[in-house]
């Protein structure tokens, strides 16, 4: 019995390094395939669980950031039993909620691991390649390309989210790291991380991303300096923003046409991007406000939006299955219960993140991108920006953790020391 005790053992410790290594190949097919994704997270779950125990995922459900999205969970599964649809609907929008299972996980990993860096640099790695194929697409095709401008894979949205995680992420990185790397490597993290903004001005862009570059500039100048890099962060933003404008009349075009399309909504009710999200946000209200407490059950959304739209004209009379609001989304399904446990957990993954190191600098773009980006997308809900915000932060969140448990060790063996000493 002893002897196969001590093999269990062996046998799952030595299954670690490889789980290690499946998130670093999930990191690296994100920005790529979403097929090699599912493969590789299946890899991933299957050389993970049997290295876990009961009392490390005891420890991280116990925990705001690990155990509400497993709550969130929960109240999906349980808004199945009032939704008027179908099992096969009702399954079908439990299957939203269903990553957020991943978190805890992850922060089971990679807080015992310490290998999280480089599931980072993966990630950056690849999008860094996601990067020069964009330019090179612009450079060697214009706008022969017969994608979209400057997008190789995926879409424009889910580029914006990969390009401000990696711009922004790589420039705090570069500044509170001065000091502790050698120059060169500095210098060119930061050009990195500015070649991944600038795409922006050239490429054709999210127009989300566009509003919330601003605002993650100004969240970096805070960290750095507080109000004097807030108020810097306003001045880049103008000179930066001014010269791009200049330079880019593929910017100037995607902004003018946003007006455009604002006016033709208003004055035709034409079914334009941006008047079918406004119709979309007002007939999901209209879906929240008659059902506010519980919602309508899970997997109900394209039944309610059928049934708000019947009879109406333009682009109101358009049904949707997706509200393009991470709110709305859940609040549609669940109420006001399942919307406020939603911003719980994001403003408990926040706070995990509020330290002053490289990494908690990391982990708060990717929340906040998140976050922001949320407003106009239910991205917890969509394949390739919800795997990427679980990945982020299940990753980074256990790497802050286990780095406290071992700042903790250590102070408590310096105790230790100087009492029988």
């Amino acid at each position: 019995m002893v002897g196969v005790s001590r093999l269990a053992h062996f046998d799952r410790s030595s299954l670690m390094p490889f789980a290690d290594w499946a998130a670093v190949a999930v990191a690296v097919a994100l920005p790529w395939s979403t097929s090699a994704v599912g493969v590789a997270i299946a890899v991933w779950l299957v050389l993970l669980l049997p290295t876990l125990d009961a009392a490390s995922l005891k420890r991280e459900l116990a925990t705001a950031a690990g155990g509400l999205p497993v709550l969130l969970w929960c109240l999906g599964a349980i808004g199945m039993l009032w939704a008027e649809v179908s099992w096969h609907d009702r399954f079908a929008g439990l299957d939203g909620f269903l990553r957020l299972l991943a978190i805890p996980l992850l922060l089971a990993q990679f807080r015992r691991s310490g290998n999280g860096i480089a599931v980072v640099l993966g990630f950056f790695i690849s999008s860094t390649g996601v990067l020069i194929a964009s330019y090179g697409i612009m450079i060697v095709f214009g706008h022969e390309w017969p994608r979209v401008y400057g997008i190789p894979v995926h879409d424009t949205i889910f580029q914006g989210s990969e390009f401000l995680i990696c711009g922004f992420g790589a420039i705090g990185y570069a500044a509170l790291m001065l000091g502790k790397l050698a120059a060169p490597w500095l210098i060119a993290i930061l050009a990195v991380g500015a070649l991944f903004l600038v795409n922006f001005a050239f490429a054709i862009a999210s127009r989300n991303a566009l509003v919330i570059a601003p605002l993650l500039l100004l969240l970096l100048g805070w960290r750095l300096y507080q109000r004097k890099g807030v108020s810097a962060a306003i001045l880049i933003a103008l000179v930066a923003g001014s010269a791009m404008w200049l330079a880019s009349p593929v910017l100037r075009d995607r902004i003018a046409r946003t007006v455009v399309e604002m006016e033709e909504y208003r004055a035709t009710n034409r079914a334009t991007s941006i008047g079918q999200h406004i119709a979309f946000l007002k007939e999901a209200l209209a879906i929240v406000g008659s059902a506010p407490i519980i919602g309508h059950g899970t997997g109900s959304i394209t039944e309610e939006f059928r049934r708000v739209t019947a009879g109406q004209t333009g682009v109101s009379a358009e049904p949707t299955v997706n509200p393009h609001n991470q709110t709305l989304a859940v609040a549609i399904q669940l109420g006001l219960v399942g919307a406020i446990a939603l911003w719980i957990m994001w403003i408990a993954q926040l706070l995990l993140f509020s330290g002053q190191g490289a990494v908690a600098w990391l982990g708060l773009v990717v929340i906040a991108e998140n976050i922001l980006s949320s407003t106009v997308h239910s991205h917890l809900f969509d394949f390739n920006n919800g795997w990427l915000y679980v990945f982020g932060m299940g990753v980074l969140g256990g790497t802050i953790l286990g780095e406290r448990d071992s700042m903790s060790k250590k102070s408590n063996s310096t105790v230790d020391r100087q009492l029988h000493g």
